[in-house]
């Protein structure tokens, strides 16, 4: 359901929560979030001009976070990067239908806009404080296995 893309921007936005408001090198982002080097590159460069991330060069630069970890939330992320799209008209183009949508797209809509509801209620805060759970929000750099959201097969 979700792209790759969104999942490593994901990762490298919840470890500079995690260091906030501290900045991180490319080379320390991708070596903590597994992701490799160059295409976070671009997916940092992205995120940049979306006004997710700041980066600075030099001594003390870095990648860090332009708002708080209270003030971000998922879905600010994941539209930087690979936005949510909602079907408000027929994606078959039938006249008939036009807005009003067959069973299958208004289902399908809802399925998207519970996501983007969730989302849109999370904050990279939250996501590092949640209680339910006894792992940490990303990988500890001592599993040999990259770390990827489990799919179903």
């Amino acid at each position: 359901m979700f792209s790759d893309t969104v999942e490593y921007a994901l990762r490298a936005v919840i470890h500079l929560a995690h260091q906030a408001p501290a900045a991180r090198t490319t080379a320390q982002i991708a070596e903590a979030t597994q992701v490799p080097k160059d295409y976070l590159a671009k997916i940092l460069q992205g995120l940049a001009k979306k006004g997710i991330v700041q980066t600075q060069r030099g001594v003390g630069g870095g990648v860090s976070l332009v708002k708080t970890p209270e003030e971000l939330t998922i879905l600010d992320v994941v539209n930087a990067v690979d936005p949510i799209t909602r079907i408000a008209t027929c994606p078959l183009k039938l006249p008939t239908h036009g807005t009003n949508l067959c069973p299958l797209h208004k289902r399908m809509d809802a399925a998207m806009a519970t996501v983007e509801a969730a989302f849109r209620d999370s904050t990279l805060a939250e996501v590092l404080a949640d209680p339910s759970t006894a792992s940490v929000p990303l990988c500890d750099g001592t599993d040999p296995q990259p770390l990827k959201l489990r799919r179903k097969a």
